[in-house]
């Protein structure tokens, strides 16, 4: 690290961010490597060490011979600063490298409020922020994630993106990368073969015209570019690489333990959730590759908290035997269990006594909506009968403390509805103080609300999100209703980022203006609140003569041409709009066990059939 680098550390927060050095991290020898991956994280360090997805494609890349991934995380204000001042391009942490040194400048984008953040880590690297300013192969800049559904908003900051997961398709394209520098292909020749690789989706080979409304009139591949961009997956998903051998940070981060991803998907049909329609169709780990990947990955890290990762970890079938079986290798170590994504309607208390019993957590459930009707119109396939058994079983067995989460704003919510969530905890605490086996402890019942963001490619992509005067009125409903639960206390999220976040969620390319004057007058960090400012983005709107309740707050017709309707995530518009349709009617879907509502997920797999 050079002596310039070292002197900043001693001016800003948390130096260990910038350091690098952990137990674990890879470097490699600049003459055995022809392919340097610079992997962007675009938040802090503590944030993106994290995330599990970072951790596998880190070491699925280091596997392979002659490819060099390093990690790059956002800095701090401070460090920001200061690395303007002074001059300094921000660096990856393996080799000390300035960014522009990569050939590759990869970004995983799993939040909207993250974009300001990429242009400013570009910036901050010596890169051109915009794809057209940067000529030839070198740095091409690159991204996956959650949010490449809809990339659009940021189309003009990317070469390429992928759609899906990236274990083979990340390969692939280093493959053609290879080639492409080794023959001196032209940054154009380049993409245009990168195009024809499954779950690539190359922005400038794509043609947007509007209508006079501001509604997408059409999207026209150039080039041979694919009409639509098929998602890539992993069929199978036990033979998946997995990282055993993760880097261990050296100063605490968010979630500091191993994640063990036992499934991937989602078998239930929740119609507002985007990662559980996006990621179909489930896939399973087995019992022995998730006992031998866990086991090793503790041993060759130290860490003393293993968690089971998905997004419904209850749904696992075989869930007691891996508990049994990871709990023989952990309780005589004095290794935590934790099993979060739990749900009301399959809660265990067998199992919940058995994991905890080297440390005790809280309990989390996530009934959505605070009347029956409700959840059947967002297809929650909860009930308050089995939340209030869950939670008599939790209480009754010593825990005192349940976290419950809601949304404000859904499709057909009313005030009876929002009054509903009081009625709900009312119930909850009402339980506890029936069936509390320790009441001298008190009891800790949390109400957090968070308002609807209507997400592309799920059912409620053609729905209004409601105004941030309508979210403030219910929440204030919902506060009322809860002044006489003094046991109770109510969180709710700020209804200024879900305005932007509901925006970006649903924009189409001309909002890359926007995100670029967000961040030329100072955004950065959006999604800290240290860093937001509604002021800023509504200036930049009018600045670039666009509107953000056209994108947030606007009912869409279903006719409507969408801005990432070339982008197929495997499951079909007329199942959405299928799934639209039963939720005006109260009318629940069965869960992908109990039968297949024809999502179209399964034309992913080689043999056409799901097996979640």
């Amino acid at each position: 690290m050079s002596d310039k680098i070292d002197a900043l550390l001693r001016q800003v927060q948390r130096p260990a961010r910038y350091v690098g050095g952990e137990y674990n991290q890879v470097v490699k020898d600049r003459a055995d490597v022809d392919v340097r991956f610079a992997f962007c994280f675009p938040d802090t360090y503590e944030i993106g060490m994290s995330n599990l997805g970072m951790k596998i494609l880190y070491g699925l890349m280091n596997e392979t011979d002659g490819v060099w991934c390093e990690r790059v995380f956002a800095p701090w204000g401070d460090m920001a600063d200061r690395l303007r001042e002074k001059h300094i391009p921000l660096w990856a942490l393996e080799s000390g490298d300035p960014l522009g040194e990569f050939d590759i400048i990869g970004f995983s984008l799993g939040y909207e409020m993250a974009y300001t953040t990429v242009l400013d880590m570009l910036d901050l690297g010596g890169i051109p922020i915009r794809a057209r300013d940067r000529q030839g192969l070198k740095n091409l800049v690159v991204a996956g994630g959650q949010c490449v559904c809809n990339i659009e908003p940021m189309a003009d900051f990317f070469d390429l993106c992928f759609l899906g997961e990236g274990e083979e398709v990340d390969l692939e394209l280093i493959a053609l990368y290879r080639t492409a520098k080794r023959e001196g292909w032209t940054k154009e020749a380049f993409l245009r073969q990168a195009a024809q690789i499954g779950g690539v989706y190359v922005p400038s080979l794509y043609d947007v015209i509007y209508n006079e409304d501001g509604t997408v009139a059409s999207v026209t591949p150039l080039r041979g570019a694919p009409a639509k961009v098929r998602k890539r997956i992993i069929e199978d998903f036990d033979r998946c690489y997995y990282p055993t051998s993760p880097v261990v940070p050296s100063t605490e981060i968010v979630h500091d333990r191993v994640s063990l991803e036992v499934f991937r998907s989602c078998i239930r049909g929740c119609r507002f959730c985007q990662a559980g329609q996006i990621c179909r169709p489930v896939r399973n780990r087995s019992v022995e590759t998730l006992l031998e990947q866990g086991k090793k990955t503790l041993e060759n890290t130290g860490y003393q908290e293993l968690n089971l990762s998905s997004l419904s970890t209850s749904d696992y079938r075989e869930l007691s035997a891996l508990c049994d079986g990871l709990l023989d290798y952990c309780v005589p170590r004095g290794i935590s269990l934790s099993l979060p994504s739990l749900r009301a309607d399959n809660f265990s208390m067998d199992i919940m006594q058995r994991v905890q019993r080297v440390r005790k957590s809280g309990l989390t459930f996530a009934p959505e909506a605070g009347t029956q009707r409700m959840r059947d119109v967002i297809n929650k396939n909860v009930t308050e009968d089995e939340l209030l058994a869950s939670c008599r079983v939790a209480f009754s067995g010593g825990w005192n403390g349940v976290k419950l989460y809601f949304m404000l704003g859904l499709p057909t919510e009313t005030d009876e509805d929002v009054i509903g969530i009081a009625e709900l905890a009312k119930k909850v605490l009402w339980c506890w103080k029936q069936n509390a086996s320790n009441k001298s402890r008190g009891v800790r019942i949390t109400v957090s609300t968070s308002e609807f963001i209507p997400k592309p490619h799920t059912p409620f992509q053609w729905e209004a999100q409601v105004t941030r005067e309508e979210y403030l009125r219910r929440v204030h409903l919902l506060t009322d209703a809860l002044a006489s639960a003094k046991a109770v206390n109510y969180n709710w999220h700020d209804a200024e980022v879900s305005l932007i976040e509901a925006a970006l969620a649903r924009g189409d390319r001309r909002m890359s203006a926007v995100i670029e004057e967000v961040w030329r007058t100072g955004g950065r960090m959006e999604s800290w609140s240290e860093y937001f400012s509604l002021e800023r983005w509504l200036t930049a709107f009018r600045t670039c003569g666009l509107d953000p309740e056209f994108y947030a707050l606007r009912q869409r017709p279903v006719e409507e041409l969408l801005p990432w309707e070339h982008m197929d995530t495997g499951v079909t518009r007329r199942h959405m709009e299928r799934e639209r349709e039963k939720a005006y009617a109260s009318e629940l879907s069965p869960d992908c066990r109990a039968a297949c509502s024809g999502c179209g997920a399964s034309t992913l797999l080689k043999g056409g059939v799901c097996r979640g």
